[in-house]
């Protein structure tokens, strides 16, 4: 059985820059949402908090159900959410205004500037800066094994950026119309189109992955390219939302919906490809009487895997099997890792053994 605590191999100690930016990114979130308090009436701020939270546990169990097979650290994870929701959105703010005011200063119309703010800046700025996040993991490149990656921190930093954003929006609401206008913008954005930053962010996501994974003089054109695409993708909902019509709407509507239907299927197909590699590579290392061919069949299904987690939290070993297939998934990643990057034999050889140590360690049935 293991202890309290995850192995070192499994959990690695949280780098300082990682809790750094984690304060920072929490102060900039506090701070944003006091000043929105003290700019609205509490009431309202009340009822804008509230309908931006509600639907929050949905979207972030969907989003972290993709990411059953291998699960990213947890810390990592809420990173990137409280740096959309903090760094992203203090610095977007203040950059939005920015640009404002030099297309104001040019002697263009309030209207004209409102209306350039929300279908070019916005996309411009936000993306960029949600996006950062990815880039900052980046220098953990460990941490980002495959496409899933990139898009699940991705979301993370989509979701923390409209939680505080969408507060913003129901409190102006609120404060314009009262309740029915604020209901109305909460249909919008919270049920019509939650996931919007998500998928935008999503596919500087996909770039970042890319880059990191692959070994190609080319890799690091996609990161641009993704960040290109994240900012057409807001362009055209929020173009759509401030000058188009019902009809325009919808369809951007549907092309998001496309995204979102593409992205999935790069995640499942992502997910296929381990599940098949574990069923090739672990058969090799039957002989250390770590794993048995059992061992092999569940560990290569998703829906085994439940049935065998249902077993030990039984048994009162949840712990162990987890840890012991987190660790069988990471020894597959290392294949798959050093198949496509090329890795030292030493570098391969410790992580592998430790890997398998956990393994053995875990393993008590």
């Amino acid at each position: 059985m293991t202890g309290v605590t995850r192995p070192a191999v499994l959990s690695p100690r949280p780098s300082k820059a990682l809790i750094i930016g984690l304060v920072v990114s929490g102060i900039c979130a506090l701070l944003m949402l006091a000043l929105m308090l003290m700019s609205n009436e509490p009431s309202g701020f009340g009822l804008a908090a509230l309908m931006a939270v509600a639907p929050l546990p949905i979207l972030l169990g969907a989003v972290l159900a993709l990411d059953r097979l291998e699960p990213e650290p947890r810390l990592h994870l809420a990173f990137a959410f409280v740096w959309g929701a903090g760094v992203a959105v203090v610095l977007a703010v203040i950059l939005s205004m920015a640009g404002q005011e030099l297309f104001r200063r040019a002697g263009y119309g309030e209207t004209v500037v409102n209306d350039i703010g929300t279908v070019v800046l916005a996309p411009v700025t936000e993306e960029g800066l949600k996006g950062a996040a990815l880039l900052l993991l980046l220098r953990r490149r460990k941490e980002i094994d495959g496409l899933t990656d990139g898009i699940i921190y991705a979301a993370m930093a989509g979701l923390g950026f409209a939680l505080v954003e969408n507060v913003g929006y129901y409190a102006i609401a609120f404060m314009e119309g009262g309740a029915d206008d604020a209901v109305g913008v909460f249909v919008l954005r919270g049920l019509v189109s939650p996931l919007g930053h998500p998928v935008y962010t999503s596919m500087i996501g996909l770039g970042v992955a890319y880059a990191a994974t692959r070994r190609n003089p080319a890799r690091w054109l996609a990161i641009p390219l993704g960040y290109l695409a994240a900012v057409l993708l807001h362009g055209l909902w929020n173009g759509a939302a401030t000058l188009g019509g019902v009809r325009a709407l919808g369809g951007v509507y549907l092309l998001e919906f496309t995204v979102i239907v593409v992205l999935v299927a790069v995640i499942l197909t992502e997910r296929r490809r381990v599940l098949a590699k574990i069923g090739s590579v672990l058969p090799g290392y039957l002989p250390t009487g770590v794993l048995t061919q059992q061992d092999i069949g569940m560990l290569s299904s998703l829906k085994a895997r439940r049935h065998a987690r249902t077993w030990a939290k039984k048994a009162g070993r949840s712990r162990a099997m987890s840890d012991y297939q987190h660790a069988a998934t990471e020894l597959a990643m290392l294949h798959i890792r050093a198949e496509r990057e090329g890795m030292a034999q030493a570098a391969f050889a410790g992580r592998r053994d430790a890997l398998l140590h956990v393994m053995g360690t875990a393993r008590s049935w």
